[in-house]
């Protein structure tokens, strides 16, 4: 336990050093730099489930936004990693600036709902994930057409948890690591009313088809490219990306039936 708070105080000091409370502007440029290539990183992360008419330049100077608003914001105090902070402000600009350019057609939107409530439904009656098929037939359907759906929706299949803390009623829009769990303190999710939502998703990722759940594991938390996991799994990178499509629709259906849909916002 000593070991480890000691490492906390050096990292705590580091951050402290590198972050000073009157920052001159040469410093912060410094940072800027240092910190420059998370927002390549995180544009081509999100430019992969974003068609070609987007153009990846606009997302890169959102990020460069939210990379200053990051460095203005970030508090060593807080003894939250600047990398970790960063990201979030970086990926949320870049998302606020793609709700702003409303790309995603009318009609895409409407066929991502019918999706979502085919599932829905289909899983609420059958008690299990429902097959390609059963929601090609619900859908009244070709198989072939499902699967051109899935392909053409797949940009649409965000569950952003930023979106989620913005449209519960009792959270102000302080930074998302206010959610963030510190041992010494009482649970935030309790406290923001977001635990409920926590251990849902958690249950419902737990249910999801075998190879969903891999995809969706080795994307968010091994941060593998569709093209990598492809490669892992003998797959095509197409196939990838539906089997992660429809995974987030199941998901997205499952939570919008407990939580309800003014919790979610598409993009």
């Amino acid at each position: 336990m000593k070991a480890s708070n000691l490492m906390t105080k050096e990292i705590e000091n580091q951050l402290k050093q590198e972050f000073p409370k009157n920052m001159d502007i040469k410093r912060r440029n410094e940072l800027i730099i240092k910190y420059a290539p998370l927002i390549k990183f995180i544009a081509g992360r999100l430019a992969m489930r974003l068609p070609p008419n987007v153009d990846i330049n606009d997302l890169i100077s959102a990020g460069i936004m939210g990379l200053i608003d990051a460095i203005n914001r970030f508090d060593p105090e807080r003894n939250i990693q600047f990398k970790t902070f960063a990201e979030f402000r970086i990926r949320g600009a870049m998302l606020d600036e793609l709700r702003s350019l409303d790309w995603v057609p009318r009609s895409i939107r409407k066929k991502a709902n019918m999706i979502e409530k085919a599932y829905q439904e289909l899983e609420q009656s059958l008690g299990r994930p429902a097959e390609d098929e059963e929601v090609a037939d619900a859908l009244g359907i070709s198989i072939d057409e499902f699967h051109k759906m899935l392909e053409e929706t797949k940009n649409v299949s965000f569950i952003d948890i930023e979106t989620i803390k913005r449209k519960l009623p009792d959270l102000n829009e302080e930074d998302i690591f206010d959610l963030i769990e510190d041992p010494d303190q009482p649970d935030p999710f309790e406290e923001c009313g977001l635990k409920e939502i926590r251990d849902l998703l958690a249950k419902y990722i737990d249910e999801l088809p075998e190879k969903e759940k891999l995809v969706l594991s080795l994307y968010y938390y091994e941060g593998l490219t569709m093209r990598e996991i492809g490669e892992i799994l003998g797959y095509t990178e197409s196939r990838i990306s539906q089997l992660h499509s429809k995974a987030l629709k199941r998901l997205r259906a499952k939570l919008k039936g407990r939580v309800g849909k003014e919790f979610f916002e598409e993009l």
